[in-house]
């Protein structure tokens, strides 16, 4: 091994309100090393990915079948876990949207990308083809972030659906302590719950409730992650779950395996392998 590198970055201040960080990984393997497989579990966010090195593959649980990402690709959100390979010089900038932005940018209903994801470029065309040739000419992650920024500013002033309330609900359930009934949510809105059900859908291409299951179960996994001290009823409690056995139940649903299992599985992960925790 080696360069490896696990980075989280702030975007620039008046972006900060369409993107909530960018998530650099890079590692850079020794020519007979095989780069290990990391086994990704669903997470409450929309992104853009730039493969800047080596292309990026993945294929579903239980699947033969091995896709290979483009340069840049845009993923729905993920209610099902993947495997994903990366290539001796791997890296990646992962830009993390906040709720609802990918749908006010692209002219997709978002349920239709759930589980999956599109070419960049079958959305901007010729654009991205130049940001991915330029940003594979760069070495200096500053640069890097500089033009990925650059083309972001370009693509928001030009986005076509605009903010709705319904939005700082899904701001709300990614960063509040603890949950909420989809009534109160729906209220919050000023929305009967079925409007509030078929909006929030629609602009997150997942269910509240569902968005509201991943975000508790990412936090658990993670928290056991930083605290591996703390027992799993502990991280269960501490994660707005009723018991254990009601956490066990979302992460079967999201990563097919009880809680140790996966949180054994978890630690044989290229950035935890190589003495990183990912936040």
């Amino acid at each position: 091994m080696q360069t490896s590198l696990l980075k989280d970055i702030l975007p620039s201040e008046n972006l900060q309100r369409y993107v909530r960080k960018y998530q650099v990984s890079r590692f850079l393997f020794d020519a007979p090393t095989a780069p290990p497989i990391k086994f990704h579990a669903p997470r409450p966010e929309h992104c853009i990915t730039f493969y800047i090195r080596d292309a990026q593959k993945f294929s579903y649980l239980n699947s033969p079948i091995i896709y290979t990402y483009p340069p840049c690709v845009i993923n729905g959100m993920y209610t099902v876990p993947i495997h994903r390979y990366g290539g001796k010089d791997f890296w990646a900038i992962k830009v993390v949207l906040q709720p609802s932005v990918l749908f006010q940018i692209i002219n997709l209903p978002l349920p239709e990308i759930t589980n999956n994801y599109i070419n960049a470029a079958d959305v901007w065309g010729s654009q991205i083809g130049l940001v991915c040739e330029q940003l594979s000419t760069l070495n200096d992650l500053n640069e890097m972030v500089n033009v990925i920024e650059t083309f972001l500013k370009q693509v928001l002033r030009n986005k076509n659906k605009g903010k709705h309330p319904i939005d700082e609900v899904a701001d709300y359930l990614l960063n509040s302590e603890n949950g909420a009934s989809l009534d109160w949510l729906a209220s919050q809105s000023c929305l009967s719950l079925r409007q509030f059900i078929r909006k929030f859908e629609e602009r997150n291409g997942i269910s509240a409730k569902t968005f509201q299951r991943i975000v508790r179960f990412d936090k658990a996994f993670r928290m056991k992650n930083t605290y591996p001290e703390l027992d799993w009823l502990s991280v269960a409690v501490r994660c707005d779950y009723h018991d254990y056995q009601h956490m066990v139940k979302d992460f079967k649903e999201f990563t097919y395996l009880k809680p140790p299992a996966f949180y054994e599985l978890e630690k044989t992960s290229p950035e935890r392998s190589f003495g990183l925790v990912e936040a």
